[in-house]
């Protein structure tokens, strides 16, 4: 088993170079260097580790691991694809990178425990004897590599379609709370400007930054969510995020800016108090900075406010010589928005309808005079005709 030159092609990697910090690819590397040094111990110690720090990863095979870190790991070379620039330096050091990892992905764990045999004492060779043999394992090669960036992309944005942002942080967000547009019944026209707005965005061409405000409970959240469950939204990528994170925004603006998925910024229930400046920052977010705004992102937020920032009757009887400017300010917020959409409460036949709709989706099988008589006695008690509140009711029914 050449095991030395495969040391050496590993230590020499240039375009995936970080790889070098993980656990399982440090524990191969100590694993070869002992193999060299002819240290027995050593070497069982470290191909242990190597096996102990795949399992702890999910993977049974170091090629499904190498595989998996080099789609949804950010490297140069995956950058570069993505954006659809070349560099032949940095193309031929991926290539070789790549050839080296496809080599370890190979290496097989009879070879590795046969290495032991020689290497250990008589006495100790029955302890390797014992040691589970890792398959080997070569799923990819350089084409399919950059098959895969050129058409997803890399990194965290290639495996994730949800993210909070939180202190200036991506956190990725697995199994997301986004409903299905089956889901979602009435508030059709407002739907559908959301759906128009995020279709241009899609196309890359200009999109607005959209405002949906209204009651509570009316579906403005879910009308944004459910965006990334629709034909064509393939690329869609939603970053939620609270005002009171605003502090590294722009940064972040400008690094989506340079990625091939489209995104949208999401700021969920937004409202400023009186005394409260934040509101000036995401004023000049939204329009008005030096630094335009990239043709993939958009900011979408909703609001229970139409103008996002509290105004008292003192504000208008104010003895500020300048009292209307003040009002002005204070309302300029929501104007940022190219499109600012309404969500009113729904009729009573709206509001029944959508319970008929989600009674079918969630299999309540009730008389349909009698559920329409137990939904008007939950609104009552519950205050409102929304699409939360018959959720909310259809939840007590279903089993």
């Amino acid at each position: 088993m050449e095991l030395t030159p495969l040391e050496l092609g590993l230590r020499g990697l240039c375009a995936c170079r970080p790889i070098l910090e993980q656990a399982p690819v440090q524990a191969a590397l100590q694993l070869l260097a002992a193999c060299r040094e002819r240290d027995g111990q050593a070497a069982l110690e470290r191909y242990a580790q190597m096996i102990d720090a795949l399992c702890a990863a999910g993977f049974s095979t170091m090629g499904d691991w190498l595989w998996d870190w080099l789609r949804y790991t950010d490297t140069a070379y995956g950058r570069m694809v993505e954006r659809g620039d070349s560099d032949p330096v940095l193309e031929a050091a991926a290539h070789r990178d790549v050839e080296n990892l496809r080599r370890l992905a190979g290496l097989e764990g009879d070879a590795v425990v046969e290495e032991l045999r020689r290497l250990l004492p008589p006495d100790c060779v029955a302890v390797a004897e014992e040691l589970p043999r890792l398959p080997a394992s070569v799923p990819f090669d350089f084409q399919s590599l950059t098959d895969f960036y050129r058409s997803q992309g890399c990194g965290l944005f290639a495996r994730y379609r949800t993210f909070l942002w939180e202190e200036g942080i991506l956190v990725p967000v697995a199994d997301p709370d986004c409903p299905k547009p089956v889901e979602l019944l009435g508030y059709e026209s407002q739907r559908q400007q959301v759906l128009d707005n995020t279709m241009l965005l899609m196309k890359g061409h200009p999109a607005n930054n959209v405002l949906l405000f209204g009651d509570g409970g009316t579906g403005k959240s879910a009308t944004v969510k459910s965006m990334l469950y629709l034909p064509g939204m393939e690329e869609l990528r939603l970053i939620e995020l609270q005002k009171e994170n605003l502090v590294g925004m722009p940064q972040l603006i400008r690094e989506l800016g340079q990625r091939r998925q489209k995104f949208i910024l999401f700021i969920d229930d937004l409202a400023f108090d009186q005394d409260d400046m934040t509101y000036s920052s995401l004023k000049t977010i939204l329009e008005g900075g030096l630094e335009k705004r990239p043709v993939n992102v958009a900011i979408y937020a909703t609001s229970n406010r139409r103008h996002l920032v509290r105004q008292n009757f003192s504000d208008r009887g104010s003895d500020e010589v300048d009292a209307f400017e003040t009002i002005a300010e204070k309302t300029a917020l929501a104007e940022r928005f190219g499109l600012r959409i309404p969500y009113m409460t729904m009729n009573k036949r709206e509001f029944l309808a959508l319970v008929d709709h989600l009674a079918g989706l969630y299999g309540v099988d009730m008389d349909q005079e009698l559920l329409h008589a137990k939904a008007m006695e939950w609104e009552i008690r519950h205050a409102g005709r929304t699409p939360r509140v018959a959720r909310q009711f259809i939840a007590t029914l279903a089993h």
